[in-house]
């Protein structure tokens, strides 16, 4: 092995070795699991919230592989209709061309050259990671399966019922003229008015003064709504008003949804520029009036004065005009929630427009029903509420879009509107005929939005709806899958979409488990955006990159120079040295230590540091090991030693919190006690503990000690690889001839189970003894400013028996490894020392010549204080009743039991204390 871990010299190598062999590719023998990989947009590069939730996946999926499943990881990208078509559409205004200057086919062609290159980008990006996914299977939301997927499934709910042909209000975005989902649509608080504005009664006998934040919207009004128990307008329920600037009256209705407390107590209710009002418009049999054009302009639905303004130029003439009639009663500063398109920025309308819906009363009831009856089990289980919410107020979804790329709906139209829905054009002229008509089709120009089509993607990928494609792709084995790795923000978008249509074409969940990650922060807990400066691209920490091209990366393309200046500046205050490389493996260990149950996890570099100096840990050590060994293999034998027993007993111990956590999706504490047992217990004592053995004269303690050394190193690359698979592979080549190991990779060895290795709890007992002995010579040396190499004088009293035989067997190692003379017992007549205390017994370090006797004291008045403290802890659990009465029996008796063991060890120190003077 060379002397230092050079990540990129082996991570391409091996990744290119394991794609090459078909080793991710499923065996088709044991257990099925599967896992669908959360299919990315085709619109440039990763980010960090990918690498996170792949490492996590991409662990799973070694881990049922080593241990005999039939993995199968699915992967796949998304062809993201409004993302891509935005991207291309870019590209082209930097051509000096417009979207316009193409038609749909060579718009869609010029599409499906970006999709080549960005989705090259992303497998890059995935292989770069580790992700050891099938890629001979990937499947792209486009390609024919999945396409035929779509068209079967809206053919099927359209003869169904479930889908129809509406007009109802949307999200509307009047830059890209198109419907958009809740999750594209950003509200955030921002400075407005609200304006208070008289509204006559018809007969000129009175007025109702109403407020509004968009009085342009009043040339669509239809009504204003009181509630039903305000007495201060009961009398008028059914009146009429004269609609200001408009030639309309309007009537007054009466509505719970109307706070009588808040403002005046009346409301303009304008049915096809508002939700709720879309509601009370439904709830009355209100007419809606639709004022605006698909680019926000005022429409020849209003007076004529305002058609062909911009809605917010109308709202400037609204005003001034109400100003002048002496209608504008007032106007306040008033803070409100403004939705934006989160790919625009422009302001969304509230937009009555015919539209494409299924509806989702029964669906999401049976989405429900699967999720209460524990069909599909969400972790962590408070995720459940989330997905309740949203099943229990659903609307009809909205699958149509204004956009070019994406599945076509399968819809035609006849000269007099008349809609067929087929499978094909064939199919439809041959519906048409069969009713009588026989003229030209025009086919319905929208297309359906990308959720639709990855709602399908747990049955659609594997062949559905053809049944031979289902055979070759594994339909009846490898669903339903095993659990689904995603965000808590698509919970609604994504998942109960994929458990209502599953369901309904399959009979089948999508999926077992549901595990909700939480969302990746910087270091601060800020969201990572482009504007903030604080994105980070996963290569990036992979490969490392100087200050100069990271300025260049994340201020390209920035139209706005004060933004490209704002990132610059904090760019070079974060990253003055630019990104040093950590390598792959590094970075996923660095995700799964973060993958608690939480909803937010800040990512901070300095920790990504901490896990490559883990990786080289484990690189120094594997050669330690190694050059223990010699050339030859090594014969196995039964360990000779306590020290081997004990690292024997704390593997198993180890092997089993993995297996346990790992069931629990809780990565962090998976990653916590491997990294616990690889630096402390075998780098940092087992390594130090075999050297007196290794350099004895006990020859079976040598032989025992070299397999024992090889063998524990062995077990854990295996119990590693999941997370750090390229590390663990490269020296698991080195490690594998010494033992006689057959097989080309370790990642098709079997995972390693805590039932293979034997416990031994009385040799764990005797060199815990060991290890708290010397952790107090260390602490001492170190406290006391000793040189490490120097040979002091060790001196041990009080104990009993135990303590006694353990000096006496350990004498050896205990000199060894803390460079001390053999331990000696005083009595009575003890000099003044430094002292540790080991249960019932004292390490005594002799003072004279040694330390500093101030400091000493200095050093036990502060470790008696922090003795104490805990002391008081322990008495302020048993001093509360309620601790008392309702914890388990033995967690009581284990707190009294430590109130004895500090206040021991508090009086051994007074004592030593008082001995200084």
């Amino acid at each position: 092995m060379d002397k230092s871990f050079e990540p990129s010299q082996i991570e391409s190598k091996w990744y290119a070795h394991w794609e090459a062999n078909g080793y991710f590719k499923p065996s088709g023998k044991g257990t099925p699991y599967t896992i669908m990989l959360p299919p990315p947009n085709v619109t440039g590069t990763l980010h960090m919230g990918h690498a996170f939730q792949h490492t996590i996946m991409d662990t799973l999926v070694r881990y049922h592989r080593m241990r005999g499943f039939d993995t199968l990881w699915q992967l796949g990208t998304d062809h993201a209709g409004i993302a891509t078509e935005m991207v291309v559409t870019r590209q082209l205004n930097a051509e000096g061309r417009q979207r316009a200057d193409l038609d749909r086919d060579a718009f869609i062609s010029r599409v499906w050259e970006w999709k080549k290159e960005s989705g090259g980008t992303i497998g890059r990006q995935m292989r770069r990671m580790g992700v050891s996914g099938d890629w001979s299977r990937e499947v792209f939301t486009m390609d024919e399966g999945p396409s035929k997927a779509v068209v079967e499934t809206f053919v099927r709910l359209h003869e169904e019922g479930l889908i129809y042909r509406g007009q109802k209000l949307v999200n509307w975005d009047p830059v890209l003229k198109t419907a958009i989902s809740d999750l594209e649509v950003v509200s955030e608080e921002e400075d407005g008015s609200l304006w208070s504005i008289r509204y006559p009664l018809a007969d000129g006998t009175g007025e109702l003064v109403v407020a509004t934040t968009r009085p342009e919207t009043m040339l669509g009004d239809v009504a204003v709504a009181v509630h039903p128990e305000d007495e201060r307008y009961a009398h008028l329920i059914g009146r009429m008003l004269a609609l200001p600037l408009s030639n309309r009256q309007i009537p007054i209705i009466a509505d719970d949804y109307v706070e009588k407390e808040f403002g005046t107590g009346c409301v303009k209710i304008t049915p096809a520029h508002d939700f709720n009002d879309y509601a009370i418009g439904q709830r009355h049999g209100l007419p809606m009036i639709n004022i605006l054009t698909d680019d926000a302009k005022i429409n020849d639905a209003a007076p004529e004065k305002y058609r062909g303004m911009d809605r917010y130029v109308a709202r400037k003439a609204v005003l001034a005009d109400l100003e002048e009639a002496g209608l504008l009663v007032e106007t306040k500063k008033h803070k409100l929630q403004v939705p934006r398109g989160d790919r625009t920025g422009e302001i969304i309308e509230p937009y009555l427009t015919w539209q494409w819906f299924v509806k989702m009363d029964t669906l999401a009831a049976r989405g429900l029903e699967l999720v209460e009856q524990g069909h599909v089990r969400f972790v962590p289980e408070n995720w459940i509420n989330t997905y309740r919410h949203w099943l229990g107020n659903i609307q009809d979804w909205c699958i149509s879009r204004q956009l070019t790329w994406g599945h076509q709906i399968p819809a035609w139209y006849t000269d007099s509107g008349e809609i067929v829905v087929a499978r094909s054009e064939a199919e439809a002229k041959a519906q048409a005929a069969a009713q009588g008509y026989n003229g030209a089709l025009r086919r319905d120009a929208d297309v359906l939005e990308t959720w639709f089509s990855s709602a399908l993607w747990s049955h659609s990928t594997l062949g559905w709806p053809d049944p031979q494609a289902q055979a070759e792709r594994g339909f009846d084995r490898y669903l339903p899958t095993n659990v689904l790795v995603t965000g808590f923000d698509i919970i609604f978008f994504w998942v109960a979409r994929m458990i209502m249509m599953t369901d309904h074409f399959t009979g089948e969940v999508p999926f077992k488990d549901v595990y909700v990650t939480g969302l990746i922060r910087d270091k601060d807990g800020q969201k990572m955006s482009k504007s903030k400066g604080n994105v980070l691209d996963p290569l990036d920490l992979i490969d490392g990159i100087d200050l100069d091209d990271l300025l260049a990366k994340r201020t390209r393309g920035l139209m706005q120079p004060k933004m490209a200046e704002k990132i610059e500046k904090a760019t070079r205050k974060e990253f003055a040295d630019g990104i040093p490389a950590f390598g792959a493996d590094a970075l996923r260990f660095t995700f799964a230590s973060l993958a608690t149950h939480g909803r937010d996890i800040k990512f901070d570099l300095e920790r990504c540091g901490g896990y490559k100096a883990f990786v080289n840990k484990l690189w120094n050590a594997s050669r330690f090991v190694l050059m223990n060994l010699g050339d030859g293999a090594v014969t196995p034998m039964a360990p000779a030693t306590e020290a081997e027993r004990w690292i024997l007993t704390r593997l198993g111990e180890t092997l089993a919190t993995v297996k346990e956590q790992l069931a629990l999706y809780r990565f962090d504490l998976v990653a916590q006690a491997l990294y616990e047992f690889t630096w402390n217990e075998f780098c940092d004592w087992f390594l130090e503990l075999s050297k007196p053995a290794l350099q004895g004269s006990d020859a079976q303690a040598v032989a025992s000690t070299r397999y024992t050394l090889v063998h524990v190193l062995e077990t854990l690359l295996r119990a590693l690889h999941p997370l750090v698979p390229f590390v663990t592979e490269e020296i698991w080549q080195h490690v594998r001839p010494l033992l006689g190991i057959d097989g080309d990779t370790i990642m098709l060895r079997p995972y390693p189970e805590a039932s293979d290795v034997t416990a031994d709890a009385a040799a764990t007992a005797e060199i815990e003894w060991v290890k708290d002995v010397l952790t107090g010579v260390r602490r001492i040396r170190a406290e006391m400013n000793i040189a490490p190499g120097k040979t002091i004088p060790l001196l041990l009293a009080d104990g009993d028996a135990a303590d006694r035989a353990r000096a006496e067997k350990f004498a050896a190692q205990i000199a060894f490894l803390g460079r001390v003379e053999s331990p000696a017992w005083v009595g009575a007549d003890e000099p003044a020392a430094a002292v540790a205390v080991v249960g019932g017994m004292r390490v005594l370090i002799p003072l004279e010549g040694l330390i500093d006797v101030t400091a000493e004291k200095a050093r036990l008045a502060k470790e008696i204080a922090r003795v104490e403290g805990e002391v008081r802890k322990c008495e302020a659990k048993l001093g509360n009743a309620n601790f008392v009465a309702n914890a388990p029996a033995e967690v009581v008796e284990q707190e009294r039991q430590r109130i004895a063991d500090w206040t021991r060890q508090a009086d051994a120190m007074r004592e030593q204390a008082r001995k200084l003077g």
